[in-house]
């Protein structure tokens, strides 16, 4: 696998065989140079757009002119990421002879003939799949390499050449490791077959995605919405996408992946937004919240709705002129049990019920040798003494006041709650002192959750096409219901790490994630090389799994780093912390400190008593301000080429329950990318040892 030219920071290797072409480097950058000046002809045609004359009114021009936006933002010439970065040369197909240039998204000349495919295209797949056992009628696979925007290096892989030994590419080790600074950057270029499998899977599967540290499932799932924007972009125009994270400051962190490809109309959403039905102001009890967020909240709530439907004891009579129609109880009672058997939404079977009484009315008319029609019944449906009865029989229900009651009222509660929670558990979920309305109570993350499922027993929640959901393993199972329903027509993409469940709820089996979910179906696939983190690195973080997740395996890294880890006590700790940042930011790229949640006061003190300027979690890092304060609670999905991690057990200790705390303190240690420095004053934790 020769490389050519002078690549950073690899050495450099000599050709197994003469070039033909005179300067094959020059070519390529030729070809670079003219893939870039089509791309801009390319924006050039859309903004030269004229509309006026194609548009019947203001509005189909106002949504052409968004569209025309949208596509001019897609072909943006981003300066600083490759065009293309890699090329296949094929043998024998319809494509013999022909070489593809394979990058980002789709370049064409001035003629329609492509200069560079789409990574996405069928074409393109053998660039991530191609091997020597199976090189896919491919016999020259081309990764090119870049400082800044200008290539300068590229490497030769001849898959049907025998006297060729099959080497690691430097070029692709060097863009894995390249220092990062700013947000998540796009893996396009470095996808591996393991991984391009689950990229590619279809729109109609969920896929659960178990990775350890370092794997790359976050980029996996952002890289299959891309794909399935490019394979089905007419369904999922229609239905929409969604990426769901655990918290605002990692949708920062990724939110620049998908438009570098190309793809702007993906929303993104933690789950605490999707359920902001009111304004979250308080906090639960670790015992409150597992209650809460426990799966049998779902029947106490669907047991609540459904106890405001009242079974009618009296008749109802409705006049219309100077005749009367009487329809009896007995008819009425069949009439609201048949909705409740159906078991569609309250709100539903509520607009249903004046319809259907309509309708009884409509038969005695025939009977009696009246014609009625369509707008007879209608106007019967709207009859006062229908509405009344409609009220009495099944009242409107506020999702917000019937969660409120069940909170504050414990007779209601416990009538609701029979045989699915203990006497405990509801004592345990009943608030102090009842707040006076919905509106001054001071609802917690939990309670938004309940309020969204008593919600969606009203009234039907929308369905998405596709719906990603990263860092999975720290939902409770009311929250899995809760994104399950912005998928319940739909796929999902569920990510995660067992290993890294943090919260008091944290899921102990995909198979019961799934569940809740709602799709007990989906493929479970297993990623355990680990790309980003060195192997040492890993090797000392995977010392706890036993301790907080016996059975799952442990992450191999493909990375060789010696001296990556540097672990120390220290008698001054702020001191040496603040040391610590100063030598890892001689180094090129990004640099985290983490810490207990409780030691970040003293820390930024720390760093401003001594001139280094810090960033908090979602601001993003530049060439100028590389150091970022993260506490513990807030490092899940996040990387820095160096970790500064300060006092481990504060952190295991930070959190209610050792196991918890364990895995926290996994996550913190597996966010450095090239190198970690663990500080401490007290003892480590035993399991480290």
């Amino acid at each position: 696998m020769p490389a050519h030219a002078p690549v950073p920071d690899v050495s450099p290797a000599t050709a197994t065989a003469p070039t033909t072409d005179g300067d094959p480097l020059g070519r390529e950058r030729s070809h670079l140079a003219a893939s870039r000046a089509a791309l801009r002809a390319m924006r050039e045609d859309v903004e030269s757009l004229d509309i006026k004359d194609v548009t019947a009114n203001w509005v189909n021009a106002a949504v052409l002119e968004a569209q025309i936006e949208q596509r001019i933002k897609a072909l943006a010439d981003l300066s600083h990421t490759p065009l293309f970065f890699g090329r296949l040369d094929y043998l024998h197909t319809t494509q013999e002879g022909q070489s593809f240039y394979i990058g980002r998204r789709h370049v064409h000349d001035a003629a329609g003939d492509p200069m560079v495919i789409d990574w996405r295209a069928p074409v393109s797949q053998p660039f991530y799949r191609a091997s020597r056992k199976d090189p896919q009628d491919v016999g020259l696979r081309r990764r090119f390499g870049y400082t800044g925007g200008d290539l300068t290096a590229y490497e030769d892989e001849h898959l049907t050449d025998p006297s060729e030994a099959e080497q690691t590419s430097r070029l692709l080790q060097a863009e894995i490791e390249r220092p990062r600074v700013g947000p998540m950057r796009d893996i396009v270029a470095t996808i591996q077959p393991e991984q391009d499998e689950i990229v590619r899977s279809g729109l109609s599967g969920t896929v659960c995605v178990q990775g350890g540290p370092g794997t790359g499932k976050t980029a996996v799932g952002l890289h299959r919405v891309a794909y399935l924007l490019y394979a089905h972009r007419e369904r999922l125009a229609r239905t929409g996408t969604l990426v769901i994270g655990p918290n605002r400051s990692f949708l920062h962190y990724i939110e620049q992946v998908l438009p570098a490809l190309g793809e702007l109309e993906v929303r993104q959403s933690t789950v605490d937004d999707l359920v902001a039905h009111v304004e979250v102001r308080g906090e639960d009890t670790a015992a409150a919240a597992v209650v809460k967020g426990d799966a049998r909240m779902a029947e106490v709530l669907r047991r609540a709705v459904r106890s405001h439907v009242t079974l009618p004891t009296e008749p109802l009579m409705v006049v219309r002129g100077s005749r009367r129609w009487r329809i009896p109880a007995y008819e009425l009672e069949e009439i609201v049990r048949e909705l409740l058997d159906r078991n569609v939404r309250y709100g539903a079977a509520r607009d249903a019920l004046p319809q259907r009484i309509a309708h009884a009315v409509l038969v005695r008319m025939e009977q009696a040798g009246e014609a009625p029609d369509d707008r007879v019944q209608d106007a019967v449906a709207r009859n006062a003494a229908v509405k009344a009865a409609v009220k009495a029989i099944w009242p409107p229900v506020d999702p917000a006041k019937l969660v409120l009651r069940l909170l504050s009222d414990a007779d209601f509660l416990a009538a609701h709650a029979d045989g699915v929670l203990t006497a405990e558990e509801q004592a345990t979920i009943l608030l102090p002192k009842p707040p006076r309305s919905p509106r001054s109570a001071r609802w917690s993350p939990a309670d938004a959750v309940l309020i969204d499922e008593a919600t969606d027993l009203v009234q039907r929640t929308q369905s998405l096409g596709h719906v990603v959901l990263d860092e999975a393993q720290d939902l409770s199972p009311m929250q899995y219901r809760a994104v399950g329903r912005r998928c319940s027509t739909g796929s999902a993409t569920v990510l995660g790490d067992l290993a890294q469940g943090t919260t008091p709820w944290a899921t102990a089996s995909w198979a019961e994630a799934l569940s809740h979910l709602g799709k007990p179906d989906a493929a479970v696939e297993e990623l355990t090389a680990g790309f980003r983190v060195p192997r040492e690195v890993i090797a000392y973080a995977s010392r706890l799994l036993p301790h907080m997740s016996p059975g799952l395996a442990p992450v191999s890294s493909v990375r060789e780093n010696p001296g990556a880890l540097s672990v120390r006590r220290v008698p001054d700790l702020d001191a040496s912390v603040v040391s610590a940042c100063i030598e890892s930011l001689r180094h090129e790229g990004s640099i985290g400190l983490i810490a207990a949640d409780a030691r970040i006061p003293a820390l930024s003190a720390a760093l401003a008593s001594a001139g280094l300027p810090f960033l908090s979690p979602g601001e993003e890092t530049t060439h100028e301000s590389r150091l970022t304060l993260v506490p513990a609670s807030l490092a899940k999905g996040l990387e820095y080429d160096y970790v500064v991690l300060d006092e481990p057990a504060a952190v295991v200790s930070a959190e209610p329950d050792e196991r918890t705390g364990l895995r926290r303190l996994y996550v913190a240690l597996t966010r450095a990318v090239s190198g970690l420095t663990v500080l401490h004053r007290e003892a480590l934790p035993v399991q480290l040892a």
